[in-house]
């Protein structure tokens, strides 16, 4: 059986320096997303949709191990676009007008129809309304600058400052919205631990 690390393979994508920016070149990728709104600390729609990615990128993970593929990869980790409609709550932390973007890159060789027939099979298991939210199609930033913030979310402002000002001082304007990797498994480790790739396009 044919093993797969993605995040081994695409280091230059998921493991950025901690002290320093960096220019990656990022291709189109294939996702499931789920889009919403609201402070993700209360809202009840944000934790279903997190559980309802992970449910289904799970479950397409093992049905490609069993199937004729038979691939065995690691999923992928969470990721979140973030903005808002002025961008003063975002940056004041005014959550509650907070617009997200959640999602889980799927392989290449997962393809729409797989994903339809795995979420109706999923959905006769689990009553998660999420599910139907959900949708999976294409995304593609390009040129991004990225930088790796270890620590909990709260303390990220210093580490955005030093990838904005890094993007700016390239000569180049910022462009796309707010984007989060979470490589860490949040419930599991320390808040101390955590690592996250911030990413931001720059044009």
């Amino acid at each position: 059986m044919l093993k797969i690390d993605f995040l081994k393979q695409e280091k230059a994508l998921y493991a950025p320096s901690v002290v320093t920016p960096c220019w990656v070149d990022v291709p189109p990728m294939n996702f499931l997303m789920i889009d919403g709104e609201g402070d993700p600390n209360t809202s009840a729609v944000y934790k279903e949709s997190v559980e309802a990615l992970f449910t289904m990128s799970y479950a397409l993970k093992f049905k490609v191990k069993k199937g004729e593929l038979a691939i065995d990869y690691g999923v992928f980790p969470l990721e979140g676009l973030w903005w808002a409609d002025n961008m003063n709550d975002f940056k004041n932390g005014n959550r509650e007008c907070w617009k997200w973007r959640m999602m889980i890159r799927q392989p290449d060789f997962v393809s729409g129809e797989f994903v339809a027939e795995t979420r109706a099979e999923v959905l006769k298991k689990k009553q998660l309304e999420a599910l139907n939210l959900m949708r999976f199609g294409g995304f593609s930033e390009g040129k991004c600058a990225q930088i790796l913030h270890k620590g909990p979310f709260s303390d990220e402002g210093p580490t955005i400052r030093r990838l904005h000002d890094f993007i700016q001082a390239s000569g180049y304007k910022l462009c796309g919205k707010h984007h989060e990797l979470y490589l860490s498994y949040i419930r599991k480790a320390a808040s101390e631990k955590w690592r996250t790739v911030i990413r931001q396009g720059g044009k």
